[in-house]
């Protein structure tokens, strides 16, 4: 690329200085007859003209075709670059665009999930709270019974021991002395056998 730029230089200076070399002679081309309207001048005029172009043709072909082989080089890469990079950016548009289509599904899927999960909490809140009642019932009718249980031994046990009282009493009023005295003469004569 410098080698082709260093020959554009080359051939305009070349050129520039061809023009002003040229400017004194066409100055003066009033005052004299024109020689390249001779036929020499005209064969001199083809003359340079083919010298001049088979130089650009010259330095064209031996330093522009590499040039523009190197140039066709970075074009057709940057090509495909850009080909891949807008390749790349269409996936991702694409990935991007199917994400977007699928979120209204997916946000109708989390919301049925967390119904579900609502409903499974709730009813198994429910299933312990009906356990928890269950079992609070339970231990109250238990309690209601050990309490009934005890407040019936203790009724038996009132109701024993006045009956033994009344008993007693009974008994004592209907005893007179000859009956007491010949238990208690019974209750020796059987501690009386019970040393011997």
């Amino acid at each position: 690329m410098k080698t082709f730029r260093h020959l554009l230089v080359f051939a305009s200076a070349w050129l520039m200085a061809f023009f002003f070399t040229a400017l004194p002679v066409l100055a003066e081309e009033g005052a004299k007859p024109d020689p390249a309207d001779s036929s020499t001048g005209l064969i001199f005029r083809w003359l340079n003209f083919l010298i001049v172009f088979g130089g650009i043709v010259y330095l064209v072909a031996k330093y522009g075709g590499a040039f523009f082989r190197g140039n066709a080089k970075a074009i057709a890469a940057s090509i495909q670059e850009s080909t891949t990079a807008k390749a790349e950016a269409d996936r991702e548009m694409r990935e991007i665009e199917t994400k977007i289509a699928r979120l209204d599904h997916d946000v109708a899927e989390m919301r049925e999930e967390a119904r579900r999960n609502w409903a499974a909490e709730s009813e198994r809140l429910h299933t312990t709270e009906q356990a928890e009642i269950e079992k609070i019932a339970h231990a109250a009718r238990e309690e209601l019974a050990a309490t009934e249980r005890a407040a019936q031994q203790e009724v038996r046990e009132i109701a024993a021991s006045m009956a033994v009282e009344r008993a007693a009493a009974v008994v004592s009023s209907r005893m007179n002395t000859e009956v007491r005295a010949r238990m208690f003469q019974s209750f020796l004569s059987e501690l009386g056998r019970g040393s011997n």
